[in-house]
């Protein structure tokens, strides 16, 4: 199974859902484009947090020293991002790909990260309640599904019940689980979570 997570927009959560997904399938893990914290990046992060030995986290095709969308940050590395030179890893595990951002973030003047989504990913949008979720949500998934993705859903952060409802309604699509607000996460959470979540992605 290879996994695409995506956001609603930034900062939403999709690095620990990433790491959950991670240890739930004890999948490898590649995030193409990392934009800034090279020195931590993303891919530090998942490791630093999970409990299996399987997993292997892959070398970003990208490695961009500024944190801003990829495009501008590509450009002040004095680099083109060329989607042609993104590959996805070989491996036999299961694969999770993490975004950058939203779905129509650039990364040169005509690619967004939509179009790193490939055939044979399913996608898992990672929404967090705030003014203006629900339409970032929805703008988000509709995307998906006039791409035709297998696509499911994550909640981050507490239960807001009437947002998360409305979504579910409008897009049909699968709740794959709820992040809660945790005063840390370390791989005992992570674990606890990956327990939670792994019936309903197996049988996503």
């Amino acid at each position: 199974m290879k996994i695409f997570v995506t956001g609603i927009s930034t900062e939403v959560g999709k690095t620990i859902a990433s790491a959950i997904l991670v240890e739930a399938l004890k999948a490898d893990y590649w995030k193409p484009i990392q934009s800034g914290d090279l020195a931590y990046s993303d891919g530090d992060k998942v490791k630093e947090l999970i409990s299996n030995e399987k997993t292997v986290v892959h070398k970003n095709s990208y490695a961009l020293h500024t944190p801003m969308s990829p495009h501008a940050a590509a450009a002040i590395d004095g680099v083109a991002i060329d989607i042609r030179k993104i590959k996805e890893p070989e491996t036999d595990n299961h694969l999770i790909v993490e975004g950058a951002g939203g779905l129509l973030v650039p990364l040169n003047d005509t690619d967004t990260i939509l179009d790193l989504i490939q055939p044979d990913h399913k996608v898992v949008v990672v929404s967090r309640h705030y003014l203006g979720s629900i339409n970032h949500s929805l703008l988000t998934i509709r995307e998906l599904q006039a791409r035709g993705c297998t696509t499911g859903i994550v909640f981050s952060g507490n239960e807001h019940p009437t947002t998360e409802s409305i979504i579910l309604k409008k897009t049909g699509i699968p709740m794959l689980g709820r992040i809660n607000e945790e005063p840390i996460f370390n791989k005992e959470i992570i674990l606890r979570y990956a327990e939670i979540f792994q019936p309903k992605l197996l049988s996503f």
